[in-house]
């Protein structure tokens, strides 16, 4: 299970969470509202080095090489 950053609209706080799935939909543990997925931080591949040019969001990366 991924352990993701997460900040909330409503309040603006940012925190992380353990989710199942990246697709899961996560509450802010601050206020109750939606959260949306942080893509700031550093990533890491599944060899634990870091990846110089992934932006975390898969959606608009070029693949993890």
């Amino acid at each position: 299970m991924p352990l993701l950053q997460y900040v909330c609209k409503n309040c603006g706080k940012s925190f992380d969470e353990l989710v199942k799935n990246h697709g899961d939909p996560v509450e802010c543990p601050y206020c109750g509202a939606a959260a949306q997925r942080c893509y700031c931080g550093e990533m890491f591949s599944s060899t634990g080095k870091p990846v110089k040019k992934c932006s975390g969001n898969c959606k608009t990366c070029g693949g993890c090489k």
